[in-house]
């Protein structure tokens, strides 16, 4: 590494210690419950129509979901086997696609979900919403920074609504946490401790011929074209730079927007290390990681792949540990004494994070799905909005760039650009694969 990059204050300091010691809080506190259990009966009878594409591992998950709310009538994915094997799943007998595009014509569907791998989240929500239809799209949001302005843009001009599957937001523990950061229960804010997990290594991986019943050139779309090779496809795309980001947004997608929810703002630096791998016809994501992101008021956060996963937030008067299991820390515990005050500071999931923090109401949810189907029928935007979850996602590529690029940045979250920095600018889109672009 550049001897520039380790002469700046606090870098490369202590990173997983406070969460381990976190690990020894005793408080776990149960999910909190909230909104009407009348809410899917109530969606499910104005006989929403629902379209599913991409049906492998999440796909499918987020499929059985919806139909709670609605009527599964089209189904798609590239992979024959799969899709086969999902329409035979429902009790219903939904017509099954190959090519989203075609499902997207289908003029019977209200709704859409979107299970496929990260490089197609944004270009199918994009198309979907330019056909009319509500989008519930799995995490992460988007491939690049530019995917989610261009998004944005079309969400706010097609009037649809768009829930990100970082179902963390309608999560008890999670939401109490950020209630408590932004109330005060420990202090000013200073520090912010994330762990999301390691990215693997592997390869070199062999090539080979794509199976029969997987249409290999539309699986990789936008992507570039290379050859086929079992490790690139279905669950692993993740470890490649071409379709996804590695854990930075795999796990960042719910830990690093829980976190900057709380905080309320965007960051103006990031610095990184990182450990590149070099193998030919091998994963891409960096074996071993390590972020630092300021934000205003001098907060700190810091990302890393080693420790107890989960997030530690840190004031000048406590600190808070959330992960899925736990909230822990002693202002947890004494909210038996002096609970918070949830009528009058409710958190507002759709602040604007260019302006400062303000709170709002925060409409009861029944759960991530029975949110964004409620909010389908009322025409109000969900908890895991594009806009916000553009921001969130925007946080885990900067801390991908810069580790590619292997020095400091700094960001402008007004402009949404580098500053000064023609190279990491250079970064903030990719070029589809010609007949996968984006319109």
């Amino acid at each position: 590494m550049p001897q520039h990059q380790s002469s700046r204050r606090r870098f490369l300091g202590s990173t997983a210690a406070g969460l381990a010691s976190a690990a020894a809080l005793p408080f776990a506190l149960p999910p909190v419950q909230t909104g009407s259990a009348e809410l899917p009966a109530k969606a499910k009878s104005r006989n929403l129509r629902i379209g599913c594409i991409g049906m492998r591992y999440q796909g499918s998950v987020i499929a059985l979901k919806a139909q709670e709310y609605g009527t599964i009538v089209a189904i798609c994915d590239v992979d024959r086997h799969v899709r086969e094997q999902a329409r035979a799943s429902f009790g219903s007998t939904p017509a099954i696609y190959e090519d989203y595009r075609d499902l997207l014509n289908h003029a019977d569907i209200d709704v859409v979900t979107i299970g496929a791998p990260d490089h197609w989240h944004t270009p199918m929500t994009i198309a979907a919403c330019r056909a009319g239809k509500d989008v519930y799209v799995e995490k992460p949001l988007t491939l690049t920074i530019d995917e989610g302005k261009g998004l944005r843009d079309v969400v706010r001009e097609t009037g649809r609504i768009v829930q990100v599957g970082s179902w963390q937001r309608s999560d008890g523990r999670f939401r109490l946490a950020v209630e408590m950061v932004r109330q005060g229960r420990i202090g000013k804010l200073r520090r912010v401790d994330v762990i999301l997990g390691k990215n693997p290594a592997g390869g070199p991986f062999q090539v080979d011929d794509p199976p029969p019943e997987l249409n290999w050139d539309l699986w990789l779309g936008p992507a570039p074209m290379v050859p086929y090779m079992h490790e690139r496809c279905h669950y692993t795309f993740r470890w490649w730079y071409d379709t996804a980001g590695g854990q930075m947004t795999d796990w960042g997608a719910h830990h690093i927007d829980i976190a900057q929810w709380a905080i309320g703002d965007c960051p103006r630096e990031v610095q990184t290390k990182a450990k590149m791998p070099n193998i030919p016809n091998g994963y891409s994501v960096p074996i071993d990681y390590y972020a630092e992101y300021v934000y205003p008021n001098e907060i700190l956060m810091t990302v890393s792949d080693h420790g107890r996963t989960g997030i530690l937030f840190t004031g000048d008067a406590g600190r808070i540990f959330v992960n899925r299991g736990t909230i822990a820390g002693q202002p947890v515990d004494a909210l038996q004494e002096k609970p918070l005050s949830r009528e009058a500071y409710q958190l507002d999931p759709h602040e604007n994070l260019d302006r400062p923090l303000r709170f709002g109401k925060l409409d009861a949810i029944v759960n991530h799905m029975g949110n964004f189907f409620d909010c389908v029928q009322s025409r109000h935007q969900p908890i895991s909005d594009v806009k916000s979850q553009h921001r969130s996602a925007t946080t885990c590529h900067l801390g991908n760039i810069s580790m590619r690029l292997d020095r400091p940045l700094k960001w402008d979250p007004m402009a949404e650009r580098f500053v000064d920095d023609d190279e990491a600018n250079g970064m903030l889109s990719r070029i589809p694969r010609a007949g996968y672009e984006v319109s």
